[in-house]
């Protein structure tokens, strides 16, 4: 869906305009690694890598990067959200080269990922 204003009916309220958009949500477990440190730092060049896409890829408006705080956990390891104005600006995204270059250091390390993408 392009991003445009909906009409909608809200608590009475006859119209409320509301901009549509695409939440991209992606978790990413790590491999296991022979130290926390080691996983710590791998997960901070990631985590930054990530961060600096933003002002590179002119679809993404929004980027949060989560860190989980065990990193012992059996859960996944990084949460990835991200927001796009519409599904063609996520799909930008997607082939931009520099999101691939992340894609691919993430690809090194990750060994679960799990997606949703969701008009918000």
């Amino acid at each position: 869906m392009e991003q445009g204003i909906e009409n909608v009916n809200f608590a009475g309220e006859k119209y409320i305009n509301v901009v549509v958009m695409i939440n991209h949500v992606v978790l990413f477990k790590l491999k296991d690694y022979d130290s926390d440190s080691r996983k710590q730092t791998e997960i901070s060049k990631i985590e930054d890598a990530l961060l600096g896409l933003l002002g590179k890829i002119d679809e993404l408006k929004y980027i949060e990067v989560g860190v989980n705080y065990d990193l012992e956990a059996k859960s996944y390891d990084i949460c990835l959200i991200t927001h796009f104005e519409s599904l063609d600006g996520l799909e930008v995204y997607r082939i931009h080269p520099e999101h691939l270059k992340v894609a691919e250091l993430i690809g090194q390390h990750a060994v679960e990922r799990a997606a949703v993408d969701y008009e918000f």
